[in-house]
């Protein structure tokens, strides 16, 4: 539908993912989310700025509750009055897909050059010296300039979903580099795949990762011997990634999600709240 036709359209639920969408469905429907039409504010991120002490945009009201996707943003995000709840990530699953028929680290990021730290791209040589990587994502071609790592880094493009997966579970590990996420997509398709885990102790990946499926860790050393030793013993890598799969199917499924979405609609648009 176009906007124009949003004026006169039945609406049953307006979805927000962003404070200025509030304005814009006013805008477009001329009415006002949580007053005139039901709605729920789906918060993907974690804050930036103050962390500990950072106010979510919406903590000031209470007719439009929060949804975050990891406990951890609800925990770090001072969600005021506005009542919150989480409903983790879900995913449809790939298929068990993994091989690790290379001895290579695989990552998955996006703009790693641009973000820096935030998603660990300066962690990326050491675990280089383990083993090649194979990085895909939305700018990975910068990386080649950005390190030198020359045949220790391959870049491998922004595939489509199928071919990213093909070529992810080839791979004999992922790598979750991320310092300040809320929870990568990615490494829960990974987990899905049926590949061990590698990462980086913040934000969600404790909860994300068991100490069956992989190895999580603040100590960067820690790490990579980890990786190495996956790298090294590919029926341990294998073993791990039977866990990471029962994990993920068991934690991040779509029959879940959508379950408790069904829920959260159904008491939205009945007139309750988180």
């Amino acid at each position: 539908m176009s906007p124009a036709e949003l004026r006169n359209a039945d609406i049953d639920v307006v979805v927000l993912q962003r404070p200025d969408e509030i304005e814009l469905t006013e805008r477009w429907t001329g009415r006002r989310p949580g007053r005139d039409v039901p709605a729920v504010f789906v918060e993907h991120n974690t804050p930036t700025g103050d962390v500990p002490r950072t106010r979510h945009p919406l903590a000031d009201q209470d007719e439009i509750p929060l949804v975050h996707v990891t406990h951890f943003n609800n925990l770090i995000w001072d969600s005021g009055r506005a009542p919150a709840t989480v409903i983790e990530h879900g995913v449809v699953d790939p298929g068990e897909l993994y091989t690790g028929e290379e001895a290579s680290i695989g990552l998955v990021m996006n703009e790693p050059v641009r973000r820096g730290r935030a998603v660990g791209t300066d962690l990326l040589p050491a675990f280089a010296e383990v083993a090649p990587l194979d990085v895909w994502g939305i700018g990975v071609e910068k990386l080649d300039d950005h390190f030198g790592l020359g045949k220790r880094l391959r870049t491998r493009g922004d595939l489509g979903q199928d071919a990213l997966h093909a070529g992810l579970a080839r791979c004999r590990l992922y790598l979750h580099t991320p310092r300040w996420t809320s929870l990568g997509l990615s490494l829960i398709e990974a987990m899905h795949l049926g590949m061990p885990v590698v990462a980086v102790d913040s934000t969600e990946a404790s909860r994300a990762v068991p100490p069956e499926a992989g190895f999580v860790s603040a100590d960067v050393n820690e790490l990579v011997r980890a990786a190495a030793d996956l790298v090294a013993d590919p029926e341990l890598a294998h073993r791990m990634g039977k866990q990471a799969r029962e994990h993920a199917l068991a934690s991040y499924g779509l029959d879940a999600f959508l379950r408790n979405w069904d829920v959260q609609l159904g008491r939205v648009t009945s007139g309750g709240s988180a």
